[in-house]
């Protein structure tokens, strides 16, 4: 295939529009809507792993998309009532396959990797530091299953030609892609079907975790199973008689065995931490994960200070550290708090962007008053405890009055809340120093247990469940 015919292939054939569909449609989800891909530390532009993982979760809309596609290009010949011509000329049938092909196989894989160039360089731009080649394989066999899924809807489209199979085969892929879509819910993504089965299904569920990755197992098994489907394909594609088409069906057949033994059967074996990202980076008692260390130059002197506050305001029960909340969690559980540190979490929006004072603010308000349900953008868990914690920090802080904590405008509270924390505030500041630490004491032992204690009650004196 030279390129002068290539070329003519791309402008007088449906070759291109995969690739187009792809990279268009993906960069207009991505940049134009504001979706939770924008939003906390697995964002698709924070992380590399988190960009390719936003990138392979797209394929829920596009695999069955370009498989369709792929099968309307197959149907190329019999519409021009040229099958029949062709398979008579002197040129071996693998080489006349080879053509679009080789073509689609271009184009799509020139479109997906300028969506990866595209994520990539907003990641190398931004504010991560911790770079590493582990998103490499995730995103080599998502081009991989876009090339073998449209070359084996050509291959079908060939096979059976009929103006029926491209709607058919999307349609049925689109079913598919429904029920074995991963959920993100839980502590780690996983599928109601079994979970090798799922897995032969290119797609992620959307990155909630910027520390969980894909096993090599999962790279191994699903290249090995598109690999069997792109050798189908193209067998296919070939095949000029009956015997030929059957004795096609055996790469795929082998493929999905070779693949259901090494995919794993487990979750847990699915998606695993990355170690790498995950080792602690210290100053001091402030630690944070590599993949945050960019965070720790402002996080630490910060850190410091409000661990020097904390001690003021506890003594010996005050935390000791401040590190960064590793622990992966199901959507609505609990976060596991400990009264030796102050757990810091990136996907919280108080925290997320916060400097200066106004981190120290919060560091000491979570030292001294925890909120044990998550607050991040795919949680809208712990806004209740913002008003307590506000007080507990102007009061570590020698506030004359206390401070409400700058929180997310969608964050919004009623004026009998505020009424109430006011209230709160005044009997707080009306007792003797050593009954208002006690008091705070309270407080931060109510918050530690998690049992569902209203602190504001408590600061006010009136402790009620």
């Amino acid at each position: 295939m030279n390129g002068r015919v290539l070329r003519i292939e791309l402008k007088r054939s449906v070759a291109p529009w995969p690739g187009v569909v792809v990279l268009g449609g993906s960069l207009a989800v991505l940049l134009l809507i504001d979706g939770l891909w924008w939003k906390g530390t697995a964002g698709w532009t924070a992380q590399w792993t988190s960009m390719a993982l936003w990138t392979r979760y797209l394929l829920g809309f596009w695999w069955p998309l370009v498989v369709g596609l792929g099968a309307v290009y197959g149907l190329r010949d019999s519409r021009s009532l040229m099958a029949e011509l062709l398979t008579t000329t002197p040129l071996p049938a693998w080489r006349r396959a080879a053509l679009p092909a080789g073509a689609t196989a271009l184009v799509l894989a020139s479109g997906f990797g300028l969506l990866v160039l595209v994520g990539g360089v907003q990641v190398a731009l931004g504010a991560t530091a911790y770079t590493s080649l582990g998103w490499l394989p995730i995103s080599l066999v998502a081009a991989l299953s876009l090339v073998a899924g449209a070359v084996f809807g050509m291959g079908v489209a060939r096979a059976v030609p009929s103006v029926l199979t491209p709607p058919a085969l999307t349609v049925l892929l689109l079913l598919t892609a429904l029920l074995l879509r991963e959920s993100n819910e839980g502590a780690l993504p996983s599928s109601s079907a079994p979970n090798r089965l799922a897995l032969l299904f290119p797609v992620t569920a959307e990155p909630r975790e910027m520390l969980l990755t894909l096993s090599g197992s999962v790279h191994l098994g699903q290249t090995l199973w598109l690999l069997g489907m792109l050798a189908t394909g193209f067998a296919l594609l070939s095949a000029a008689t009956r015997r030929a088409r059957l004795l096609a069906v055996a790469p795929v057949l082998a493929g999905a065995a070779l693949a259901l033994l090494i995919l794993p059967a487990a979750a847990r074996d699915t998606y695993v931490i990355d170690k790498a990202a995950a080792t602690l980076v210290c100053d001091g008692p402030v630690c944070v994960t590599q993949a945050n260390r960019s965070h720790l130059p402002e996080l630490a002197p910060r850190g410091k200070d409000a661990l020097r506050v904390l001690h003021d305001a506890l003594g010996d029960k005050a935390p000791n550290s401040v590190r960064e909340d590793t622990e992966l969690r199901a959507l609505g559980d609990e976060r596991q708090l400990s009264g030796d540190a102050v757990l810091v979490d990136f996907d919280d929006p108080l925290i997320a962007h916060a400097t200066g004072a106004e981190l120290t603010r919060l560091l000491v308000a979570q030292g001294l008053a925890p909120n044990c349900a998550a607050r991040t953008t795919w949680e809208g868990g712990g806004q209740v405890d913002i008003p307590v914690q506000s007080i507990a920090a102007s009061w570590a802080l020698g506030d004359h009055q206390f401070e409400p904590l700058r929180r997310p405008d969608s964050y919004a509270y009623s004026q009998r809340t505020w009424a109430d924390a006011d209230t709160a505030w005044q009997r707080l500041m009306a007792l003797s120093p050593a009954e208002q630490r006690s008091r705070i004491a309270e407080v931060h032992a109510a918050a530690l247990s998690c049992t569902g204690y209203n602190e504001l009650s408590v600061l006010a004196g009136m402790a009620s469940r």
